[in-house]
């Protein structure tokens, strides 16, 4: 059996992928982004995956893992986020796999990149429970206990001065409020300070664009739980997508 698989992040703006190396943990070729289609509608973005998928030379029964801004259940979009709400009680996994020809698996986007992590990144070999939590446009999360994930654990959302942390500890905040870092820093203790008395985590791993800037903010934290930066960074949904994918396809050739 191959030791690679395809993997696809859709986000609002561009959907990327490329083949992954699953014994190494990264990527096979350069990846190609094309743009998102707006309006983003499951036949348009369909399209754009199929499009994607055949840019590649990949060997027939490859799968293919898809990232999805989105609540998934057995493939089901039940939510939808910067994407069409036509997306809504979609299932993603038969629409893709009838388009690209190919297994297709989807997965919430953060759970992804919380995959990729505790695969190869800074989550590995971590036992207890890990917390993935990327800082963008909003907050996504990933949740592991001993290394199996807890899918869908929208932990953005929780309440924090009467309305979703995200609208006031996103990077997105950071950036449209101008916050110093120490202003922001702090933003980030309450949150962090929540998060570690409801789960009492064994570590938690912060994403997003703005990890590569984590010496900026991290050190200002002060925490009981070992808080780090990612690793993966952007290639993380991709990589991700493509372990989820290879093991479905394994668990469902085995039933």
């Amino acid at each position: 059996m191959s030791k690679k698989a395809f993997g696809i992040d859709i986000g609002g703006s561009g959907i990327k992928g490329a083949p992954v190396h699953l014994g190494k943990g990264e990527l096979a070729a350069d990846r190609l982004r094309l743009a998102t289609p707006q309006p983003s509608t499951p036949d348009a973005v369909a399209d754009t995956v199929a499009e994607l998928v055949s840019s590649f030379e990949i060997e027939d029964g490859m799968p293919v893992g898809v990232t999805f801004p989105a609540v998934i259940q057995d493939g089901v979009a039940l939510t939808a986020a910067n994407v069409d709400d036509a997306w809504i009680g979609t299932d993603v996994d038969a629409l893709l796999t009838e388009r690209t020809g190919h297994d297709v698996f989807v997965v919430n986007d953060a759970d992804a990149a919380g995959i990729a992590e505790m695969t190869f990144g800074a989550g590995r070999g971590t036992t207890g429970v890990v917390q993935v939590i990327t800082l963008g446009t909003g907050v996504g999360s990933a949740t592991f206990v001993d290394g199996k994930l807890v899918p869908n654990t929208e932990l953005g959302h929780l309440l924090l001065h009467g309305d979703s942390a995200e609208k006031y500890m996103a990077s997105s905040i950071r950036e449209k409020e101008e916050l110093d870092w120490g202003t922001w820093a702090g933003r980030l203790q309450e949150y962090f300070s929540h998060l570690e008395f409801l789960f009492s985590p064994t570590r938690i791993i912060v994403g997003g664009g703005v990890s590569k800037k984590h010496k900026k903010f991290l050190p200002l934290l002060d925490l009981t739980t070992e808080i780090v930066p990612a690793e993966l960074r952007n290639e993380a949904g991709i990589i991700g997508a493509a372990v989820l994918a290879r093991a479905e396809q394994k668990a469902r050739r085995s039933r």
